[in-house]
């Protein structure tokens, strides 16, 4: 069964641009992250920040808790083509220091940053920079009134607050909008975006808020994300770990992959080993995976357990290794092409046989 039998068309939604992203508009979803090291570092930060784009990101937020952090941007923006969103909440006069500072982005709430003044100043201050607003609700940051009048952060109650935001927006004639509606519970979060999915046509950023570490967070965000994926809701989405951010890039492109809406990099397969498995068949996948981690390659790479049954389990795999006992065979489309003895020889041959093969999809690339 093909991907398409099961995905419905993308949503509809007007195109803003981010930078030199196109998000919206039926444009392909656009993979982002946050850095989670102190901005007011900026050399950390752009550290972080090239460790996510070799992942795959293609934009980052960063927080701008105070000046300090907000005078570390200018730093930022010129060590990185990466387009960046300004995370701010209460203070406007660090919206618009980020804005004058080249940032592409802002992640605010336009209702905790301020007088009515205030806000408009925001809003100018991103229409003269062409800069695009995210309008970020979280369950747990909900007005009281529509926590009384909903009863609690209901998916209804988080979208009322959103649009009461992007009015606040509307009124300013701004349209370069985003919108995203978080809560770290995945039903909350679907029937949420659902609704607003329905009642606007602005771009909508997905993502299961404070979902977890890198397993459970892994699995909430992909059942989340792979929901709203599957019926055309969302233009850009985040994977929201207690993990290292690089590893959020990973999972976010794995979800995507497994939709068939996106794919970067190499497909790993794997099998789950079982009472024949007799090699460190985990610390092989490892060491592949590390490998892989950063390569954008467009090959399968299979790591069975089995050397009756791998070659021919994986025989679609550009390149695979599979081990037993007393040897391990190294295959490309099911051929064998290597017979190694020994665990370490058969990681050691197989990284050499997996660079030779990048390397050949690479020369093929030039050509």
């Amino acid at each position: 069964m093909s991907n398409a039998s099961f995905i419905r068309p993308c949503r509809p939604s007007r195109a803003i641009h981010l930078g030199s992203l196109v998000i919206g508009g039926g444009a392909a979803c656009v993979v982002q992250s946050m850095t989670n090291t102190d901005t007011r570092d900026p050399e950390a930060t752009l550290a972080q920040i090239r460790r996510l784009e070799a992942r795959g990101c293609e934009a980052v937020r960063v927080a701008v808790p105070d000046e300090q952090a907000a005078h570390a941007l200018p730093a930022l923006r010129a060590g990185t083509t990466l387009p960046l969103i300004a995370d701010i909440h209460f203070d406007y006069r660090l919206a618009i220091m980020a804005m004058e500072a080249g940032l592409e982005g802002l992640r605010i709430n336009p209702g905790n940053i301020g007088s009515a003044d205030r806000v408009a100043r925001v809003v100018d201050c991103a229409k003269a920079h062409h800069c695009v607003i995210r309008i970020g609700v979280n369950s747990g940051s909900v007005e009281k009134a529509l926590l009384a009048r909903y009863g609690g952060p209901t998916p209804e109650a988080m979208v009322e607050s959103a649009l009461a935001h992007v009015r606040i927006l509307e009124s300013r004639g701004f349209y370069e909008t985003k919108i995203s509606l978080k809560s770290s519970s995945v039903g909350n979060t679907v029937c949420a975006y659902r609704l607003l999915a329905q009642r606007c046509d602005y771009p909508l950023h997905i993502g299961v808020t404070e979902a977890g570490g890198l397993i459970r967070g892994t699995v909430k965000s992909s059942v989340g994300l792979g929901l709203l994926l599957a019926e055309g809701i969302g233009d850009t989405l985040r994977v929201s770990l207690t993990a290292d951010p690089a590893e959020e890039v990973t999972v976010a492109y794995e979800i995507l992959r497994a939709l068939g809406l996106r794919k970067r990099g190499p497909e790993i397969i794997s099998c789950p080993t079982c009472g024949r498995t007799e090699i460190d068949l985990f610390g092989l996948a490892r060491a592949v995976e590390a490998r892989l981690a950063e390569s954008t390659a467009d090959i399968s790479v299979a790591v069975m357990g089995c050397v009756v049954n791998g070659p021919g389990e994986a025989r679609e795999a550009d390149i695979g290794l599979a081990g037993g006992r007393d040897k391990g065979l190294i295959f490309r489309k099911g051929r064998v092409i290597r017979t190694v003895r020994g665990h370490d020889a058969l990681l050691t041959a197989f990284m050499e046989e997996l660079s030779a093969l990048l390397a050949e999809k690479q020369s093929q690339s030039e050509r």
